[in-house]
């Protein structure tokens, strides 16, 4: 088979066979080399120097030093999650059992805070679903907590007095003053609420009838300050974006904060779909608003004096995710920014609590880990470089660092997604498929979670950004796109599709040196900047703006 691959490539003479018109190949030596030059290209560029002559040079070692450095600090990152894998099918058999029951005549006062700023399409909802939970009216007070500024302030109102005049216990609690944003809402409503439970929704959620009577028993141990539910998407399948998204946020519901809380580490409150003790938010300080993540923040604190939490794998709370990558960008954002100010914040009494090395050093990685996003763009920038030391040192040398560093820093996170699509689904193949995405996805935040990053290494202050809800529910609800709350997009996404077009470069550089081993790496960074990019410019300039330049003209009689 390989001498008819040879024949089939070798060349044509150009004496005799061509002025005779007749086909003629060269006699075959039996050496694919000689016999045909191109098919060794492949071989010529993994086994050996482009010359034996060559040696590396101080551009070279720049390049090489700093690109495996970055990688050996990804790859630790990635053995953090491979572990994380390992431990969670070790405890997802034993979930948590409350120590006690409730007998009906002595189920606990629970409030119920609703925290809005310009929720005008979801408002209705929220209430709605909340007035429908399973739960002695007697033993249940809801606050709306309303920081809005525009027609919020009469939908809300309107609602919370149609649901009083029902007989709720339903109070309306409007803010001019802003101030702690989300945080400054919920100290504010603490100072009203006669609850010794403070139950927390977002306005992107509709918790199910049952979600008080699935957590309410845990708290029959009095050192149980807060039970969290996983989070599940009412529009997971709208959009590429909502399924990708799926993906993602399952990866740290099911395995990071599963793992977590059965392993007797510290994980955090995600800010709604959750159950505190009043005692345990008192004790701990209560909500601050000097980071842009109060919930992770009060967790830690919480945590660190002594407050145990639950975590509630098999039971769910829906909500409504980002269909428009604006927000889920502002969203992220404000994700890698607050969970590190968290750690600036309380490094030093982690370190000094007496606690075990394995929690300390787990609450680093947890709180450390968006690092990587400025580390990204760094090797992102790396990857042409990179291309030309490997033509001329060949890859084979490079080989014995490569395989490792990558399997961590990148199979690593197919891992981690993939336990979780495996863990929920029934069906995998299709969420399976998804992954590579995924990682591109990820890729994709490097400048928009890197700028986030930055700053709160340089300790700039910044107002907390709302996620902007729409209330798509179907997959043909496209109403979204009229409607008001859209982000602008900035200057970031011309970078991100500038990186896009140096990695068309590159891989089209690798194909022409038939350097075949970068290309699948290198198209999930130019799919991941591509997508990001394009997608925030035609999402905010709007697709009916766009397309109405090649629809034809509508006839007129």
């Amino acid at each position: 088979m390989l001498l008819l691959l040879a024949t089939i490539a070798s060349p044509v003479t150009n004496s005799l066979c061509t002025e005779s018109g007749a086909y003629c190949v060269r006699p075959l030596t039996g050496n694919l080399c000689t016999d045909s030059p191109g098919f060794c290209d492949i071989i010529d560029k993994t086994a050996a120097n482009i010359s034996p002559l060559y040696q590396l040079d101080a551009f070279d070692w720049t390049v090489l030093v700093l690109y495996f450095g970055i990688l050996t600090v990804l790859a630790i990152y990635g053995v953090y999650r491979v572990k994380q894998v390992i431990d969670f099918w070790r405890y997802s058999r034993f979930p948590p059992k409350p120590k006690g029951v409730f007998a009906e005549s002595e189920l606990p006062f629970i409030t119920v805070q609703l925290p809005l700023f310009n929720e005008m399409y979801v408002v209705e909802r929220l209430v709605k679903a909340v007035t429908e939970i399973d739960y002695p009216r007697e033993r249940m007070e809801i606050q709306v907590l309303d920081d809005s500024t525009d027609e919020t302030v009469s939908i809300a109102r309107a609602t919370v007095s149609s649901f009083a005049a029902q007989g709720f216990d339903i109070h309306y609690l409007h803010r001019e003053d802003r101030r702690g944003f989300k945080s400054g809402a919920l100290e504010n409503g603490m100072k009203t609420a006669k609850g010794d439970l403070i139950a927390i929704f977002d306005a992107d959620f509709v918790p199910k009838p049952d979600f008080l009577r699935k957590l309410i028993h845990h708290f029959t141990d009095p050192i149980v300050g807060c039970a969290q539910m996983r989070w599940s998407h009412i529009n997971g399948s709208y959009n590429l974006l909502t399924r990708l998204q799926t993906i993602m946020l399952d990866g740290h519901f099911v395995v990071e904060q599963t793992t977590r809380n059965r392993a007797g580490n510290f994980f955090n409150f995600n800010g709604t779909a959750g159950i505190w003790r009043r005692e345990a938010i008192e004790m701990s300080g209560g909500w601050q608003h000097d980071t842009l993540t109060e919930d992770t923040d009060l967790s830690f604190r919480a945590q660190l004096m002594g407050w145990r939490f639950v975590y509630l794998l098999d039971e769910d709370a829906p909500a409504e995710i980002p269909v428009e990558i604006n927000a889920f960008k502002a969203q992220q954002r404000r994700w890698a920014k607050g969970v590190l100010q968290v750690w600036f914040k309380l490094y030093r009494r982690i370190w000094h609590a007496p606690l075990p090395l394995r929690v300390k050093v787990e609450m680093f990685f947890r709180l450390t880990g968006n690092i990587s996003y400025p580390l990204m763009i760094v090797a992102s920038f790396m990857q042409f470089p990179l291309l030309l030391v490997r033509y001329n040192q060949g890859l084979h040398q490079l080989m014995i660092l490569d395989v490792p560093l990558l399997f961590f820093s990148t199979v690593s996170v197919v891992l981690f997604y993939g336990t979780a699509v495996w863990y929920l689904d029934k069906k995998r193949s299709m969420r399976m498929l998804h992954l590579p995405l995924v990682m591109g996805l990820g890729i994709g935040l490097a400048f928009s979670n890197a700028r986030a990053v930055l700053e709160a290494l340089a300790g700039v202050k910044s107002d907390f950004v709302r996620t902007p809800k729409y209330r798509v529910e179907t997959a043909t609800d496209e109403s979204w796109k009229g409607k008001k709350y859209k982000r602008k997009h900035g200057w970031l996404p011309l970078l991100e599709l500038s990186f896009s077009l140096y990695f068309v470069l590159a891989i089209g550089y690798a194909l022409r040196m038939h350097m075949w081993g970068p290309i699948a790496f290198l198209m999930l960074f130019c799919f991941g900047y591509g997508y990001m990019g394009t997608m925030s410019l035609l999402q905010t300039t709007g697709a009916r703006r766009l397309t109405s330049f090649w629809r034809p003209a509508t006839k007129t009689s």
